[in-house]
């Protein structure tokens, strides 16, 4: 099979052909042998689309409100990115992906671009791959990336890792406040959003919430969570929350959160990286079977794990 022509690809992508977009996130995915020659070709391309993450248990609406924000970000002009996670199958290995459908409204906008991955059974809500696709978005030239997480509850903070502005969605009468603290997504968004806010219960919701907010320990001048509420259906309150998005990322430019968070972000990317590289060397030069050995040693007393680890790090290197 013929190898991919890399700068082909990226030439067209920014042009902006969806073609070319939906080729290299396909290489991202499938890690293909191209992918070190991609990631070096995208390097000087990236670093301007802010990266929106939308997070919340299973039934709040995340996909409804994410393509509501789509709506508004493109009545502002802005070009639009959405990265859309599907669980993956334990069975089967696959994935629904049914946000190309949930979406379909803006299909055919060319200011639009939608992509659905599998987590492929990545607890944090996300996949491996997840970073490097946004990657190409961004030097797709998009304004706004949203990534948009399955839904698995309490696990579903890594989306705030990858985030410039994380977006925390809650729904009445679903005991999303006490599944706050628990999950601990009051540390991890930056604006919180009750939608369904039409149902009984919105208002003492959003008190909840306040209370929860207020009792947070903060140092001066740090950002305080705003609460919206919303009725993504209709597009109700949706434009609130994309001023409460500029607004925090005004205050991050400002403070230098964002530059903060950004360098967080690539120091666990490459971190990723290199603990991938590590486990793809094992097979390569016969480290699994080692372990086992190493396994054996440390269950009879005749070695530690610090120092059965450090034999096979010899091994892989």
């Amino acid at each position: 099979m013929r190898a991919p022509d890399v700068a082909d690809l990226v030439a067209r992508l920014r042009e902006g052909q969806p073609r070319a977009v939906a080729r290299l996130i396909s290489l991202v995915e499938d890690e293909s042998p191209v992918l070190r020659e991609v990631s070096a070709a995208l390097a000087p391309l990236v670093g301007r689309a802010h990266v929106v993450g939308l997070t919340g248990s299973p039934g709040v609406g995340k996909s409804t409100s994410t393509a509501a924000l789509v709506t508004a970000l493109r009545a502002r002009g802005k070009r639009v990115g959405v990265l859309a996670v599907d669980p993956t199958s334990p069975f089967t290995g696959g994935a629904l992906l049914g946000d190309r459908i949930r979406m379909g409204d803006h299909a055919t906008d060319d200011g639009v671009y939608i992509r659905s991955m599998a987590s492929r059974g990545h607890l944090g809500g996300l996949s491996w791959a997840a970073p490097h696709a946004l990657r190409v978005l961004d030097a797709a030239g998009c304004d706004v990336v949203l990534v948009e997480t399955v839904g698995v509850g309490q696990s579903e903070v890594e989306v705030a890792g990858l985030a410039d502005t994380t977006l925390v969605l809650l729904a009445p009468g679903m005991g999303d406040g006490i599944q706050a603290a628990k999950a601990g997504i009051l540390e991890v968004g930056d604006v919180f959003v009750v939608n369904k806010a039409d149902r009984d219960g919105a208002q003492s919701t959003r008190r909840e919430l306040r209370s929860m907010v207020a009792m947070a320990e903060r140092p001066e001048g740090a950002w305080k969570p705003p609460i919206v509420l919303t009725v993504a259906s209709r597009g109700e309150g949706i434009d609130d929350v994309v001023t409460e998005i500029d607004r925090h990322r005004a205050h991050q430019e400002a403070s230098g959160d964002l530059r903060r968070r950004r360098l967080a972000r690539t120091r666990r990317e490459i971190e990723a990286v290199a603990v991938h590289e590590l486990r793809e060397r094992f097979g390569h030069v016969g480290a699994d079977a080692r372990l086992d050995d190493l396994a054996a040693d440390v269950l009879a007393g005749d070695q530690d794990p610090f120092a059965a680890a450090d034999v096979l790090l010899d091994v892989v290197q």
